[in-house]
């Protein structure tokens, strides 16, 4: 039995081209896009995931592998993958810009990690804030939704030349307003909290100069901020939810499909 090239290499974009987009979701996503997992695992879970899917996607487009028509598919593919895969990161960075504002407002801003997503020092109540984020987006199977949407694009989204339109992408940019405001929302109540304890400081430096409110302050602020995370934790899962649904129905649309009320994940 004899194989031509056209025939090997047809089944060679078959591969190639599904595996290019999950790789750009793998590559890019919350959890598995962070430098805590290694690379080679990585690569191996994009391969897993391309050879068992790859026998039920569509047809893919006869356009030469090896060509300027079969590069430019390449590149949509990976643009499509990391578009994906970087809306789940709005998600994560939300939940530590709210951190890093509860440190500052709290004086816990000196006690700081390196953030394993980026590389760079971060106060240590976002990286926990960041730790639960990723614990609640492993336990609704977020990373299982994100690999059904993904393999649903295949659907909805063919490869071809033609990717992601480019309102899409102004929205996606627009989601980064979104994201700011959740974290301040989030950090809203702890802000108020914390201004009024430093206007009773401002009260009390102008009723007794005397009293080094300086020495005192720095610590009352601190139990009061760590007072004050413990009131406030109650309510992260409900924040988690309502920006994990948002996001959801934004990688519907980036796909080009409908999904009301979120597509679930366990």
């Amino acid at each position: 039995m004899t194989f031509s090239s056209e025939m090997v290499l047809a089944w060679l974009a078959s591969i190639v081209w599904p595996l290019c987009r999950i790789s750009g979701l793998l590559m890019t996503m919350a959890v598995f896009g962070s430098r805590l997992v290694p690379i080679q695992v990585r690569i191996l879970l994009c391969l897993a995931i391309t050879l068992v899917v790859a026998p039920v996607l569509p047809a893919m487009p006869g356009t030469p592998l090896f060509s300027v028509g079969g590069f430019l598919i390449t590149i949509q593919q990976v643009l499509i993958g990391v578009a994906m895969g970087q809306l789940t990161l709005f998600l994560t960075e939300s939940f530590v810009m709210a951190g890093q504002v509860l440190a500052m407002q709290t004086s816990l801003g000196f006690a700081s990690l390196v953030d394993p997503m980026n590389g760079q020092s971060a106060p240590v109540i976002g990286q926990f804030y960041l730790m639960l984020a990723t614990l609640v987006f492993l336990a609704v199977d977020g990373h299982l939704v994100l690999i059904r949407l993904v393999i649903l694009s295949f659907d909805t989204l063919p490869v071809a030349q033609q990717g992601i339109a480019s309102l899409v992408y102004r929205d996606m940019a627009a989601f980064l307003g979104v994201m700011f405001q959740s974290a301040l929302l989030m950090s809203l109540s702890a802000i108020v909290a914390l201004l009024l304890i430093n206007f009773s400081f401002g009260v009390m430096t102008r009723a007794a100069p005397q009293l080094n409110v300086f020495s005192i302050g720095f610590a009352v602020s601190m139990i009061a901020g760590l007072f004050i995370l413990w009131l406030t934790i109650g309510s992260f899962t409900d924040h988690f939810g309502r920006i994990w649904e948002r996001i959801q129905e934004l990688l519907c649309m980036v796909i080009g499909t409908r999904c009301e009320g979120g597509v679930g994940g366990g």
